[in-house]
């Protein structure tokens, strides 16, 4: 092979210089394995950990629900209450219930008890009927049921209308207080069986829409259908909503009076019953629905009427010889009234005191004036005297301000004019009472209410500036802002005197949990001075009025009487905003501080609110003069604290008519007397000459005098152009402004006014006490 080339042997590729340098890093590699196992180790053990906390968090879960429904439906559990309402005219309430308690009880004739104890389904249950009609007491049955059976007849098929006025009316109210565990009953079906589940079908297809998506149809002809019924409810895990869950509570079966021997105004009421929800403790004030709050003398826990094993609890009673337990109350306890407000809101700041300041202003008022000052004016003293006249006026009437021993006696008598003025003539005041008028004059009335609220729709915050009466001296306690938004606002200047009474809160979020908690450990504690959850107790509720208790004894046969255990803090009055929505079967307006009935969870109290918006930008908001449907509001008033959640419930009776309506519905928002409430009122002008920037207004005010008065406070038109008061031109009232672009002939000239709104403090704070 002569020609053949000569074989070469290439190194080989590979990114190690030597094998030595091969052989460390393989050393390297087996080092960092080494080192790596324990970590995999490690997360392997993390894993292993959650898995243990899940399966545990699950076994608790499993527990807590077990323990639950062992306590629901065993013997030491109140009986369940189970609400049958009607959906229609055509369903016959009195015979399901006869034959619900027939089932349940073991006597087979004579008169039943609503209240009944099955041996065989191993559960006690009341039975209630929602009387059709009268939704009030259709309310309160609602408040205390752990079940609402919807009854439903099938004898509708042809109209498909199942569900009637009234039903539709009182099923939105439930939902707006929270729906518990609801079923729904159809009755009337026919016999055959195929015509029987057709039936069936074209009902449930009919109602699906108006229940919860867990509401389950059940028919409830034949016993054999009660009987399936009840054997599935026995088992079922009831809901409640929450504001139930969070205080004891009492529906009364038994209501007594015994009369007071030292005051014959007053008695002391006795309520009988299963205690509900939490235990409830001898020192706890007390609310009866409707009628106020009171503090309880003394607990006694009686023997269960409707034991779930009567032989087992008469031998018991025979061998042990049990008498009633008794809890009394300690003599050192102060009632509702007595006690003392925690922080009472100040109205002067120390600031005030520091600074030298014009009558009656605070800093930030004078900081603002300043900035308004016009410049270019010649008249420099008058500019002053006029920021002192605004500022004034917009305080004039607090006598709590510095300054004021400097007031003549014609300043302090125009004070107090301007004070009675101003709540007569802003529509304030409260219709007059039905029963003092006559047909015509209520008629004339209800015609002057609706001509205001459609005017207020078309033309809101615009007033006219009165002929008689000066401007400065009408419009005293308002003043202008810079920006609603972003102008500062004292909330602790010139407070009402009603703010004396009212408590405040450092941290509301805070002090609820704190109290809740509180209330949780002292539950758990099982304290000598509670009566446990499931007895049957009887109440004595002291300095109860005799015209109050009569009325509650007449109440309970028609509706149950309730009373619920109060949190601390919650006898106390504040400042307490709801969320609130005028509902669509209520066409009548409703005024700011006209008188409302509210229902907060169980309690009832009269109140006089005032509607504002609800601004997230900003920490003031506008008062509105009604309350408009289609959106919600904020109702501010004068009530007994409560912690949320809590719904709302707003009755408002209409004259002549005894028995009040739902007006409006809504939630609990806050508890804060600080909230910013600004009451707007627009001034409105016309232009008469325009020459380019400048431009002479009139019919905004009548004086001269008032145009210097108000001539801080900026301008601005419909067609949005903002300007400012430069001087009054003549004697009528006219004055020349200076406006940022030209103005329009036809446009309107506006001026912004705010001023403070506060409720109104109620004459009787709960119903029943209107005697």
């Amino acid at each position: 092979m002569g020609g053949s080339r000569a074989q070469v042997n290439k190194p080989h590729k590979t990114r190690f210089a030597s094998k030595s340098s091969r052989n460390i890093h393989k050393t390297l590699q087996t080092d960092k394995n080494r080192i790596a196992k324990p970590g995999r180790n490690v997360a392997q053990g993390a894993r292993a950990a959650r898995h243990q906390r899940s399966k545990m968090l699950r076994e608790q879960k499993k527990a807590a629900v077990l323990k639950e429904k062992r306590a629901s439906s065993g013997s030491a559990s109140p009986p369940r209450v189970i609400l049958l309402f009607p959906l229609s005219a055509s369903v016959d309430l009195s015979s399901l219930a006869e034959d619900i308690l027939r089932l349940l009880s073991t006597e087979v004739s004579g008169a039943l008890s609503s209240t009944v104890a099955s041996s065989e389904y191993k559960l006690r249950a009341t039975v209630l009927q929602a009387p059709r009609g009268d939704l009030l007491s259709c309310m309160e049955m609602a408040k205390v049921a752990d079940l609402i059976a919807f009854v439903a007849s099938a004898t509708e098929e042809i109209t498909c209308d199942y569900i009637d006025s009234f039903g539709s009316h009182c099923l939105s109210v439930f939902r707006s207080l929270g729906l518990p565990s609801t079923v729904v009953f159809i009755r009337d079906l026919p016999t055959e069986l195929k015509r029987r589940n057709d039936a069936k079908k074209i009902v449930t297809s009919n109602l699906t829409s108006e229940f919860p998506e867990d509401c389950k149809f059940y028919p409830a002809d034949t016993k054999d259908d009660l009987h399936k019924f009840m054997w599935l409810f026995k088992e079922q895990r009831l809901t409640a909503p929450l504001w139930r869950n969070q205080r004891p509570y009492l529906m009364a079966q038994k209501v007594d009076t015994v009369p007071d021997d030292f005051s014959p105004e007053k008695c002391t009421l006795l309520l009988s019953g299963y205690t509900r929800a939490h235990s409830l403790s001898v020192n706890q004030l007390v609310h009866v629905s409707g009628a106020g709050d009171f503090q309880l003398s003394k607990i006694e826990i009686m023997k269960d009427p409707f034991p779930l094993n009567a032989r087992k609890d008469r031998n018991a009673m025979d061998f042990d010889d049990i008498q009633d337990a008794e809890i009394h109350l300690p003599e050192n306890r102060h009632g509702p009234q007595r006690q003392k407000w925690l922080r009472l809101i100040e109205t002067k700041s120390k600031e005030d005191e520091k600074r030298s300041l014009p009558r009656g202003t605070s800093e930030y008022q004078a900081a603002w004036i300043i900035d308004e000052t016009d410049e270019e004016d010649s008249g420099a003293e008058d500019d002053g005297d006029d920021d002192d006249m605004v500022l004034d006026g917009g305080e004039s009437g607090f006598p709590s301000q510095e300054g004021t021993n400097n007031l003549d006696f014609e300043e302090d008598q125009a004070s107090l004019y301007l004070r009675d003025s101003d709540e007569e003539t802003e529509n304030d005041s409260v219709m007059m009472e039905g029963e003092n008028l006559t047909r015509e004059q209520i008629e004339d009335e209800i015609k002057k209410i609706k001509e205001a609220h459609a005017e207020d729709e078309d033309f809101p915050d615009e007033v006219d500036t009165p002929l008689d009466v000066p401007a400065r001296k009408r419009f005293a306690k308002y003043r202008g802002l810079k920006s609603f938004r972003t102008s500062s606002w004292d909330p602790k200047e010139s407070l009402p005197p009603e703010y004396a009474r009212v408590f405040a809160f450092d941290n509301f979020a805070r002090t609820q949990k704190h109290v809740i908690a509180k209330a949780l450990k002292m539950e758990q504690e099982g304290r000598d001075d509670c009566a446990p959850v499931g007895s049957y107790a009887r109440l004595y509720i002291k300095d109860v009025p005799l015209h109050v208790a009569s009325k509650l004894c007449a109440a309970s046969r028609t509706a149950p009487v309730i009373l619920c255990g109060l949190l601390q803090h919650e006898s106390k009055m504040s400042v307490l905003h709801f969320s609130i929505k005028k509902v669509d079967s209520y066409d009548a307006p409703i005024k700011a501080k006209e008188e409302l009935i509210f229902h907060v969870g169980f309690r009832q109290f009269v109140a006089r609110p005032i509607f504002s918006t609800d601004n997230i930008n900003s920490d003031k908001h506008k008062m509105e003069r009604f309350l408009h449907a289609g959106r919600f509001s904020i109702a501010s008033v004068y009530a007994p604290i409560s912690f949320p959640p809590l719904p709302l419930i707003a009755l408002k009776s209409a004259a002549g008519v005894g028995t009040p309506v739902v007006a409006a519905v809504g939630s609990l928002r806050s508890v804060d007397p600080d909230r910013i409430i600004l009451k707007k009122i627009i001034l409105t002008g016309y232009p008469q000459r325009v020459s380019k920037l400048k431009a002479t207004v009139r019919y905004m005010f009548h004086n001269p005098e008032d145009v210097r008065w108000f001539k801080p406070v900026e301008v601005w038109t419909k067609c949005g152009r903002r300007g400012r008061v430069k001087e009054p031109v003549g004697t009528h009232g006219a004055m020349k402004c200076v406006f940022n672009g030209g103005l329009q002939q036809h446009d309107t000239v506006c001026m912004s006014l705010y001023k403070r709104a506060y409720p109104k403090w109620p004459e009787h704070r709960f119903p029943a006490l209107n005697a």
